[in-house]
């Protein structure tokens, strides 16, 4: 027996492509289990013709040629799992997800991925946790924190010199993006690195000698042409956080994956 193949017709034969893309769209808004319940079908059924939907959606948009990216951690599920989201910041739109973990060999596959022609890869460095429990207050901006932030962060420096130096660097090397000419940048950098002299800060040091090795990304991010907006980048994440509390339990990492990369793309 041989079937015709007829262009109108979803993966599911029982059901039209445009059927199917209604669905799909139904499910940008609400669970798969709502729309199963409106449309009287079965979840697996509403599940399916999502997934078709989003394969779509992707295959629409092409392949992604990123300028500008920002790149983001997700957990998928408790015991520190997680997965990493690279976006196109200049299209406003996610175009990886994947790894095993949050680690520089997670990172490295989408870099892979990109081909010979991938500018730079970004290199994470170990978290440091100085002293336990007041970690996000020593990394955070200060003028993040709240008032009883600065407060405890006040009476932990002070008890600390060493700590107090080391914050007082921390804070001042942010300056360095703000600069819109490569040799500003590259004469504030020298100064601040001259400045970790006789300090014993390790850490700091072999931080500088990074930034020295990957100069070339920095020096190309102070030209006003290169410089981009990130909160892109949190909008994502909080759209991503809306969709896995409305499919709180579900294990189709795929699922999640075409979730991920379709939620801002427009519709069909």
């Amino acid at each position: 027996m041989k079937r015709e193949a007829l262009d109108f017709l979803a993966d599911n034969v029982h059901f039209t492509k445009r059927f199917a893309f209604y669905v799909g769209r139904r499910c940008r808004q609400a669970s798969i289990r709502d729309v199963a319940k409106e449309l009287k079908l079965d979840w697996d059924t509403v599940k399916a013709l999502e997934k078709q939907y989003m394969q779509a959606q992707l295959k629409r948009a092409g392949t992604p040629g990123p300028r500008a990216v920002g790149i983001d951690e997700i957990s998928i599920r408790k015991g520190h799992s997680y997965r990493i989201v690279v976006s196109d910041l200049v299209r406003k739109r996610a175009i990886w997800f994947g790894g095993t973990d949050r680690s520089e060999a997670s990172m490295a596959q989408f870099y892979e991925g990109l081909g010979p022609q991938a500018e730079y890869a970004r290199v994470n460095g170990k978290n440091r946790r100085f002293i336990k429990g007041q970690k996000y207050n020593l990394l955070s901006r200060y003028q993040n924190l709240t008032l009883e932030g600065k407060r405890s962060l006040k009476i932990l420096l002070a008890a600390n010199k060493r700590l107090n130096t080391a914050y007082i660097l921390k804070e001042a090397f942010g300056q360095l993006w703000d600069y819109g000419r490569e040799g500003w940048a590259r004469r504030f950098f020298e100064n601040w690195r001259a400045s970790l002299k006789w300090q014993r800060l390790g850490p700091y040091e072999r931080f500088a000698d990074m930034i020295d090795r990957h100069w070339d990304g920095i020096a190309a991010y102070c030209k006003p042409e290169n410089k981009v907006s990130l909160g892109f980048v949190e909008g994502l994440n909080n759209k991503i956080r809306v969709f896995q509390r409305r499919a709180y339990g579900l294990r189709d990492e795929e699922y999640l994956r075409l979730k991920v990369l379709t939620c801002m793309l427009s519709a069909l």
